[in-house]
């Protein structure tokens, strides 16, 4: 298990709070991990801050991944999991948009290791990095026309005939 930090922690929540005020939108300890949600407009300036803060020195990009929740009123969005290496503190940040309004900016202005990341993301949730260099689909083919980590589709076929309900306690 991972050690927070919690100097490193307060830090952070001090300084964010001060620059974004109320576009920090909920800040949380999820398991061994604080955790910020913030307004999607602002997450290319809030990643630059803490990539540039002298203290806080978050400079490594571990990951960047779309989520669904198809009941949620946003209910897509992309996590960031950001480490700082000088201070052995890692952080979680999370944004979430519409279909309606299904683009984010993009974080390869301030980490270049965003780039496939966002084109993964983009490929398989459909989410739109504005502002990144080479958005298309990187694992599936071009000519495919959904996005298969949508839950968009049933979880079962609805023609077998072979699975009966009651074999599922259903």
């Amino acid at each position: 298990m991972f050690i927070i930090n919690q100097e490193i922690v307060d830090l952070t929540s001090e300084k964010l709070r001060k620059r974004f005020g109320e576009a920090i939108l909920a800040e949380e300890v999820q398991m061994d991990m604080p955790v910020y949600t913030v307004k999607k407009e602002i997450i290319a300036d809030l990643l630059r801050f803490l990539y540039d803060d002298e203290t806080l020195k978050y400079r490594f990009l571990t990951t960047l991944c779309g989520i669904h929740y198809p009941d949620s009123k946003e209910p897509f969005g992309v996590i960031y999991h950001l480490h700082s290496l000088e201070n052995n503190q890692r952080i979680r940040i999370k944004t979430f948009t519409t279909l309606e309004d299904i683009t984010i900016p993009s974080a390869t202005s301030v980490f270049a290791g965003a780039n496939w990341m966002e084109r993964e993301t983009y490929d398989f949730y459909g989410i739109l990095f504005s502002g990144h260099p080479n958005l298309k689909r990187i694992l599936n083919v071009d000519s495919m026309d959904y996005f298969p980590m949508r839950k968009e589709y049933p979880l079962e076929d609805g023609t077998r005939e072979d699975k009966k309900d009651e074999f599922f306690g259903r």
